[in-house]
């Protein structure tokens, strides 16, 4: 069975952050927490808003690095765009099992995001591992090669208790 694709998920995620960064007045709360692993960096953003408060904070970490440094919120906002307008996208659908690590070589991204818009009647929530391609067929190789190593989403919509598309 071949994995499944979250190319439109991350497609619709991206102006969502986007926003999120450019005009966050438009947001009456949310609370974000991504994770972006790529060419041996790490990339941290953390945002809530509540009660009207926004706190932030945006860090990282370079390639062989140990030492974490805080970063400008465009930077940080800049990585994960890069990574969500990759070719494709594979999600992880449980956590890895014990022992099992993602390749180094394909940059992936821990997504945690609720938010609710202004007038918006509800909120929305995602929680997601994604791993980023340049294109499909090496999404498809990859989990090909990562087939019984890797818990991949095979059909959707993802919704499990811990990692669930748009809820």
């Amino acid at each position: 069975m071949p994995p499944a694709l979250y190319t439109d998920l991350t497609a619709t995620l991206r102006p969502l952050l986007t926003e999120l960064h450019q005009t966050p007045d438009i947001f009456q709360t949310w609370d974000t927490h991504l994770e972006l692993v790529a060419a041996g960096g790490l990339v941290v953003v953390k945002s809530k808003r509540a009660k009207g408060l926004v706190d932030s904070l945006f860090w990282g970490r370079a390639p062989r690095s140990s030492e974490n440094k805080q970063l400008p919120e465009a930077t940080a906002f800049a990585a994960i765009d890069r990574f969500l307008g990759l070719g494709a996208h594979l999600a992880l659908s449980d956590a890895l099992p014990e022992g099992a690590v993602l390749d180094e070589a394909f940059p992936h991204c821990a997504v945690k995001f609720s938010y609710r818009k202004k007038g918006a009647p509800k909120a929305q929530s995602l929680s997601m591992i994604f791993i980023g391609f340049n294109d499909e067929a090496d999404a498809i190789a990859y989990a090909e090669r990562a087939e019984g190593k890797l818990p991949l989403v095979m059909t959707r919509p993802l919704m499990a208790d811990r990692l669930h598309e748009w809820r």
